[in-house]
């Protein structure tokens, strides 16, 4: 399939070293708000929405993987950015990694954030993906975001919860099953050590969907990798914990290039709130 000309936004200074921000499942580049502010203070910041969802086309499903990483390399093309650093959450994480594998050349730096190298048995997300084509997002939209905050957000932050919801109740059906098509597809475990790039893994020290474990993997198998976890945060730990989120994503964006013969040791680090 042709890749798809998805919806974007530029901010930042147009010569700054671009970052791209690839959101997850069921959300749309609104879910990076609280990040494309700070970013574009000094970089350049690229968010959009993959295929299927918020704005960008919904070609009929499955996706695959591949075809989603085909999608935002179209999209540095179309932007005429040579190399850029990616940063994802869930699925978005795992578009970043297939990125980092299969156009190195593209990708200067990688942020992985509250994902996983595989998101468990195929089954489930095949009936997910048959339950939203009968019935729509709607149906999943409670139990989705019920995994992406922690109980205290929903005290603390009701609108926020309220909003994310809506994201998740708006995207279209065909979108999300198709993408969670994509997702009962990802097995990237034996590709990892392919990644060059210096790769920051984020994960949330309360998130049911991608427990800290699976990250300490991705970083365990990726050559040069540093893992953190961020304490009180769920799957989106970016919207959940956003000062502690781009502390660290800033650092890694900005900090001087290594070029050393060998990899850097996976650092382990805990952030609280």
């Amino acid at each position: 399939m042709a890749a798809c000309e998805v919806h974007h936004l530029l901010e930042g200074p147009p010569d700054a070293p671009a970052i791209v921000l690839v959101n997850s499942l069921g959300a749309n580049l609104r879910m990076w708000d609280a990040q494309a502010g700070p970013l574009a203070e000094q970089l350049r910041v690229v968010r959009f929405d993959t295929r299927g969802h918020g704005d960008s086309p919904v070609p009929p499903g499955p996706y695959s993987l591949a075809e989603l990483g085909g999608d935002l390399l179209a999209l540095l093309d179309r932007l005429e950015i040579e190399r850029a650093s990616i940063c994802g959450v869930s699925l978005g994480g795992a578009v970043a990694m297939w990125s980092a594998v299969h156009a190195p050349e593209r990708v200067e730096r990688l942020a992985v954030c509250f994902s996983s190298a595989r998101f468990g048995p195929a089954p489930e997300w095949l009936a997910r993906a048959q339950l939203v084509r009968k019935q729509g997002t709607e149906a999943i939209a409670d139990a989705v975001v019920g995994r992406w905050f922690t109980d205290a957000m929903r005290r603390e932050r009701p609108q926020v919860i309220e909003q994310m919801r809506a994201m998740v109740a708006a995207t279209p059906a065909e979108g999300y099953a198709a993408s969670c098509e994509a997702m009962a597809g990802i097995d990237l475990r034996e590709q990892l050590g392919a990644i060059g790039a210096p790769t920051l893994v984020v994960s949330g020290s309360e998130d049911p969907a991608t427990p800290p474990e699976h990250g300490r993997a991705i970083a365990a198998a990726t050559p040069d990798a540093r893992f953190i976890e961020i304490s009180g945060a769920a799957h989106l730990g970016n919207i959940e914990r956003p000062e502690q989120f781009n502390s660290v994503l800033l650092e890694h964006l900005t900090q001087a290039p290594t070029r050393t013969s060998t990899p850097e040791p996976t650092e382990a680090k805990e952030l609280s709130s």
